[in-house]
C-alpha cells in the first residue's frame, strides 16, 4: 500500500476509530497487539495509556512509515493469517483491517494463539453490505467489458463472525453491525484516490490500460447518489466486536 497516500488523504481510517479505545480500555503495564497497525497512529494512542504496545502489519511500506513516525514504539512485519506469539498479549486490537483477509478463521486462530486466557479481542472492520454501492458499480463496469467480477473482501454478518470466534474459544461479549456513511477528503478526485488506495483489488480482473476508464465509469455511476456539495461519501457499514478468549470453551 502507498503509505504516503494513506496518511495524506485517508486519515478518517484512524480518526473515526477513536471511540473504540474506551472499549479496549488499555491499562498501564498490559501487553497489547495492534493488528494491522498501518502507519501507527492508533498504536501510539494506545501506548499513551502506559500499555506496552506492538504494532503488526503485513505491508513493509506501512511498517517502515510507522517506525519513522513513532521510533520509540515496536512494530513487526507479519501476516495476520499466520503470526504466532504464544500467550504474549493481554489484548489484541484491530481497526479496519480484517475485511482484507478472506482467511478469516486463520486470522482468528492467530489471535487466539497470541492471547493469554481471559485476554480480550476488540475489532472493527467492514460488515455485511459495506461499500455496496461501489461493489455494484464495479460489477457493472467490469461486466460491460467482459470481465467476471468477484468481491475481494470479507464482509461478514454478526452471526457469521461470532460463530467463527466461538469455534476458536472466544466468548462474544458485545457485537454491533451499523451503518456509518463516511465522507472522503474534499475534492473531485477523492473517490479516485479512495479506489487507488482501497478499491483496486475489486478491479483486479481488468488490464492496466483499462483501469482509468473503469474508474471513470464507476465515478459516473456513483456520482448521483454519492457526490453532494463537493464531497464524496461512501456507504460504509461497520462490524464491531468485543470478545474474551476462554480456551476452555474451544469447540
Amino acid at each position: 500500500m502507498d503509505s504516503a497516500l494513506y496518511e495524506a488523504r485517508h486519515s478518517f481510517v484512524w480518526n473515526l476509530a477513536a471511540d473504540m479505545l474506551p472499549l479496549l480500555n488499555p491499562v498501564a503495564g498490559e501487553r497489547i497487539l495492534d493488528l494491522g497497525c498501518g502507519t501507527g497512529q492508533l498504536t501510539a494512542r494506545i501506548a499513551e495509556s502506559g500499555a506496552s504496545v506492538v504494532g503488526l502489519d503485513s505491508s513493509p511500506e506501512m511498517i517502515g512509515q510507522a517506525r519513522q513516525n513513532y521510533p520509540r514504539l515496536e512494530f513487526r512485519l507479519a501476516d495476520a493469517a499466520s503470526f504466532r506469539y504464544p500467550g504474549e498479549f493481554d489484548a489484541v486490537f484491530s481497526n479496519e483491517v480484517l475485511h482484507w483477509i478472506r482467511q478469516a478463521e486463520k486470522v482468528i486462530e492467530s489471535i487466539a494463539s497470541s492471547l493469554r486466557a481471559g485476554g480480550r479481542f476488540v475489532a472493527e472492520f467492514g460488515g455485511k453490505r459495506n461499500v455496496q454501492s461501489f461493489l455494484n458499480a464495479s460489477r457493472i463496469a467490469l461486466e460491460r467489458r467482459g470481465y467476471v467480477f468477484q468481491n475481494p473482501w470479507y464482509f461478514p454478518s454478526i452471526g457469521e463472525y461470532s460463530t467463527l470466534l466461538e469455534r476458536n474459544g472466544f466468548e462474544v461479549n458485545s457485537a454491533w453491525h451499523f451503518e456509518r456513511p463516511t465522507l472522503l477528503d474534499e475534492g473531485e478526485d477523492a473517490i479516485a484516490d479512495w479506489i487507488e488506495m482501497f478499491g483496486g483489488a475489486a478491479l483486479a480482473p481488468a488490464s492496466k490500460t483499462e483501469r482509468a476508464w473503469i474508474v471513470k465509469e464507476i465515478e459516473d455511476i456513483l456520482r448521483p447518489q454519492m457526490y453532494n456539495d463537493g464531497r464524496w461519501q461512501l456507504d460504509y457499514v461497520r462490524l464491531r466486536i468485543r470478545a474474551t478468549f476462554r480456551p476452555d470453551l474451544r469447540r
